[in-house]
Order: structure tokens, then C-alpha cells, then sequence
């Protein structure tokens, strides 16, 4: 570590830098609170529909409300046809997540109101991107691979039309449910990389689009969004469960990381594993994909045990470690699970975005511009002298 750096400020670990509404995150205890809902009881008996509506609203929808809500968002589905013409002469080896951060800008532009900055026009960009942005994910997994998009419907849920465009066929009822919960579970996270990411370009009074880009760069780190896909490349690596224990062990004692367990605010089990692990156990027993659920908990208990051994303390899976074999076992290719969870939380990101710029919980919304010690190099007791390169030894 270099001399002159505060550990307690790397990653700006622990350092609050705002006040929100929206949720709360309890690592000691292992609860996740969107809005003051418990995202175990919003996951059991909640959508994603109307959990995007608590999230911007700060309250739950009335029956009413949610109809009004799930018809706004229908006919935005639509996307223009130029943006297909324009995906279409991108590589096809593109990643899909620079596919994705490079659409949103883009759309921005057809916005009428990309240059609105009132509450309600905020909120009418934020319904156009949550139903876009399923639609341009699963028409690029389509365009790659020299296909045409598949349009929308109209009669299925956000979750369920997200899979009927990226298959082509009517989801199992009960496997769109499960992905409706995927996306509750991934909905919000408070300060996270990208929400921060987002509500720092909001600060500085950009537009909604610009911001949602920047918390979409953010996401598509590994460290970040990017660790689910990172689990299933380990799940295909692994590939049978009398694997797991040898490789867990050789990756542990080499100083290397098992993807998807552990987590930088969570000190006990992360509350959306604990629901994912019971989805995947029920997609295994649904689609036949039991292999990969069991070699995702042998994952879990071998490096439970390997940790102890060498560390001499728990460590526990995070949401992206049951993500994985869910998301695989719903046939959703590998590099679109961080575009699908750019899908789920875009209205957490916008739900922050709105509040950084309408300062709902802040006196004034100021803008973000940390500072930082500067431990380079003086050659003297003031700046160092400028020589002419034609002067210059070396």
C-alpha cells in the first residue's frame, strides 16, 4: 500500500456521500429494503411492474395505478426501426453490454423530452427506456446471429415478453414468473458502483439517457454487473460436480477468487441468493437442468469449507451466484446476463437519478467532486522546472 493513502477510503468504502428514500441495505443483518418494503415479501408477492412503481413513486401502486402503469409502458415497446438498421452494422463479436451502452444514447436523441428536466418528463423518459431496453438486448442476441428482432406483444408482462422476444415461443408461465422475481431481486441496490456512476452524472445536471449510459459502463465491470456470467464460464469450466472440490480448493490456495461469493456490504448471506437458490432448485426440477444447481451448491459448500480453512471465517454467496444457473437454465446465453440485469435496474438507477436531481432527500442536490491526496512527485519545494525537449538528457 502506498504511504499516504486511508485505507478506510478505498472504493470509498463506508464513506456517505448522500442521503436517499429508496432502499436500504443492512449487511450485519442480510435485509434489503426497497422503499421500506422487505425484498422478501416484495419478491414473494410482488412484480416487477409494480415494483418499478414503488421505486419512482416511493409508495405501492392501487390496482388502478398498475393498470395505468402496465399501459404506458406497452406501447412503448416499440423501437425505431433505424436503431435496428444501426445494430446491424455493428460487429456481430460486439459485446452485448458496449451494444447496449452505445443503443441508450442513441435513444435518447428520438426523446422529445431529452431536455425536459421536470419530474414528470423524467419519469415518461424512464418508462420509454424499461421498455426498450428488453427489446434492444434481445435483438441483438437475434441480429448477431444474422436473424431479424422478434417485435413485442402486447399481452405479456415485462418479464414474459422479455423471453417470448429472446425464444421466439410463449414462456412456461411458471419459468416468466420466476424471471419476473429475478428482475424484483435486481430491481435496486442503493449506492451501488453504477447507481452512484448514474447519480454523479445526474449531478453535474446531464440528461436522464447520459446518465443511464454511465451507470451501464459501471455495470458491465466484473466486479460489478459482470460477475454473473462470470459464475456460469466457472459452472461450464467445472462441468461436473465430482470437479468442484479439487478445483475450489487449487483456486483458494492460489490466491484466486470463486465468483459470486462474497460481497462488499453483506457480512451474512445476501438476502436475493437465498431466493435465488430455491428458484434454481425449481428450474432444475422443471427444465432437467438439475447438473448445474448441483454443481452450484457444491460450489457453495466446498468453498464455505476451503474459506474457513484458510481464512478462519465465513464468506457466503451473493445475487449473482444463483443467477447464473438460473438465467442458464432459461436458456438466456452467458454474455446477456449483465444486459438483463441492466433490464431489472433501470428503475432503481432512475428512481436515484431522479432523486439526485430533484434533491428529495437533500437540502440541494450539489455536485459530486471528490477530492483526493496527491502522493506523486515534486522536484522540489514547488513544481518541477519545465526544460525544452531539445534540451532534455533523458
Amino acid at each position: 500500500m502506498e504511504e499516504g493513502i486511508d485505507v478506510k477510503n478505498i472504493g470509498l468504502r463506508g464513506v456517505k456521500v448522500a442521503d436517499t428514500r429508496i432502499s436500504d441495505v443492512d449487511g450485519e443483518k442480510g435485509v434489503l429494503i426497497y422503499r421500506g418494503y422487505n425484498i422478501i415479501d416484495l419478491a414473494k408477492s410482488s412484480t416487477f411492474e409494480e415494483v418499478s412503481f414503488l421505486l419512482l413513486n416511493d409508495r405501492l401502486p392501487t390496482q388502478e395505478e398498475l393498470k395505468r402503469f402496465q399501459s404506458e409502458l406497452v406501447p412503448e415497446r416499440k423501437i425505431p426501426e433505424t436503431i435496428f438498421e444501426i445494430m446491424k452494422r455493428l460487429p456481430k463479436s460486439a459485446n452485448p453490454m458496449d451494444v447496449l451502452q452505445s443503443i441508450v444514447p442513441i435513444l435518447g436523441t428520438y426523446d422529445l423530452q431529452l431536455n425536459e428536466e421536470t419530474r414528470e418528463a423524467n419519469l415518461k423518459k424512464t418508462f420509454r427506456l424499461m421498455a426498450k431496453l428488453p427489446g434492444i438486448v434481445a435483438a441483438w442476441d437475434h441480429i448477431r446471429k444474422g436473424k431479424e428482432p422478434i417485435l413485442p406483444r402486447s399481452d405479456l408482462t415485462h418479464a414474459g415478453n422479455f423471453l417470448f422476444m429472446l425464444s421466439g415461443s410463449l414462456p412456461n408461465p411458471d419459468t416468466a414468473r420466476d424471471f419476473d422475481i429475478c428482475l424484483v431481486l435486481h430491481a435496486e441496490h442503493s449506492f451501488n458502483a453504477s447507481t452512484f456512476a448514474g447519480r454523479e452524472v445526474a449531478s453535474t445536471h446531464a440528461h436522464l439517457y447520459a446518465s443511464i449510459t454511465a451507470a451501464l459502463g459501471a455495470l458491465s465491470g466484473e466486479l460489478h454487473g459482470g460477475a454473473n456470467s462470470e459464475v456460469m464460464r466457472m459452472l461450464l469450466e467445472i462441468e461436473e460436480v465430482d470437479r468442484v472440490k479439487s478445483w475450489v480448493r487449487e483456486k483458494l490456495q492460489k490466491g484466486g477468487k470463486v465468483m459470486g461469493m462474497g460481497h462488499a456490504v453483506y457480512h451474512t448471506e445476501d438476502p436475493r441468493a437465498t431466493i435465488l437458490r430455491k428458484t434454481s432448485e425449481k428450474l432444475a426440477e422443471r427444465t432437467g437442468g438439475r447438473k448445474w444447481y448441483d454443481i452450484t451448491r457444491t460450489i457453495e459448500s466446498a468453498t464455505k469449507e476451503e474459506f474457513r480453512k484458510l481464512k478462519g471465517k465465513e464468506i457466503y454467496p451473493n445475487v449473482d451466484f444463483f443467477s447464473a444457473s438460473v438465467y442458464h437454465m432459461m436458456n438466456i446465453p452467458a454474455d446477456l446476463f449483465t444486459p438483463v440485469f441492466a433490464i431489472s435496474r433501470i428503475s432503481g438507477w432512475a428512481a436515484h437519478i431522479i432523486e439526485e436531481k430533484f434533491a428529495e432527500a437533500q437540502p440541494k442536490a450539489e455536485l459530486y467532486r471528490p477530492d483526493a491526496d496527491y502522493i506523486g512527485t515534486y522536484c522540489g519545494p514547488q513544481a518541477c522546472e519545465y526544460v525544452r525537449i531539445e534540451e532534455r538528457t533523458k
